[in-house]
């Protein structure tokens, strides 16, 4: 459980950092209206270290919990562009699981099928059940923003450091030199910015994600960044250039305010925010989850 409680902190975290001019942090979808994407616009950000790449991955989940057992697969597809400032990902899933409660015996199987793209710094994603695209700014590149200045490399490590995460070394997998990081419940296999395996035990359920094919500085074809031709919605919150930077501003500033935040101070913001987690975390992941506040507030601040 302690893995759980951990990323309930971050969340609040995360929660505190984004939501700068009192919004609720809710996102709900705008009037439907049609939208262009930036396939053609300049590149802003490197993501990667490698230009461009075609990454095929499969998944496993396996394990139990609360009498009831899961069996999982997947396929995932990645294919990126412009240091992955143009970025697209296919995910199918289908997850079973036997449910045994008292004698009671139950099967339940969920599919899932995903398609999310990446068109520098704006996040597209697929509802195909609904048949509608909504968007968004992506966090992951505004993280990067926040914590490396826009340097992939430094971002990355920043960012699993202040989530507890901590370099073991490095393993040659599928042929490439890749990072191992241990971070809290798995480990990743990281080659230049890029997960090529990544392993994760969350509640007794074990997911593992290798890459079984990984092509990188090639040519990548503008039909794998196509998208269904959906109306596209945009999410409320979504900001003009100007409105970000405003925000970009604020958050700086409530970053120094939470630098300057001690132990207890956290503790009741923990507890204001999320009454439950509070009552269900030790002080040890409560000092935890202060220290990963702090490291997230040094670099936010910058």
């Amino acid at each position: 459980m302690k893995k759980i409680k951990i990323l309930s902190l971050i969340m609040i975290m995360s929660f505190v950092f984004t939501n700068c001019n009192g919004n609720e942090g809710t996102e709900k979808p705008k009037d439907k209206q049609t939208l262009t994407t930036e396939t053609g616009s300049k590149n802003t950000i490197k993501r990667y270290m490698v230009s461009s790449g075609i990454v095929k991955y499969k998944t496993k989940i396996s394990g139990k919990v609360m009498g009831s057992t899961v069996d999982g697969n997947g396929t995932e597809e990645l294919y990126f562009k412009n240091w992955g400032a143009l970025e697209l990902k296919k995910t199918d899933q289908k997850q079973v699981t036997y449910i045994n409660i008292f004698g009671q015996k139950k099967t339940e199987v969920t599919e899932t099928h995903n398609i999310d793209k990446l068109d520098n710094g704006k996040s597209y994603s697929v509802d195909t059940k609904n048949k509608v695209i909504y968007v968004k700014r992506d966090p992951a590149i505004e993280m990067i923003k926040n914590f490396g200045d826009g340097d992939v490399g430094d971002a990355s490590k920043k960012i699993l450091e202040s989530m507890g995460g901590k370099k073991i070394g490095n393993e040659t997998f599928m042929g490439y030199d890749c990072e191992v990081w241990k971070i809290p419940g798995g480990k990743q296999w990281i080659y230049k910015g890029i997960p090529l395996k990544f392993e994760m035990t969350m509640m007794g359920i074990t997911t593992t994600t290798v890459a079984t094919e990984a092509k990188f500085d090639v040519n990548v074809p503008d039909k794998y960044f196509e998208l269904p031709d959906y109306p596209i919605q945009e999410m409320e919150g979504f900001q003009s250039d100007e409105e970000y930077n405003a925000d970009q501003k604020e958050m700086k500033k409530n970053a120094q305010q939470m630098k300057k935040m001690t132990f207890e101070e956290y503790k009741n913001m923990v507890k204001q925010s999320d009454p439950e987690t509070f009552k269900n975390t030790s002080e040890e992941e409560l000092k935890m989850g202060y220290e990963m506040m702090k490291k997230m507030a040094e670099q936010i601040s910058k």
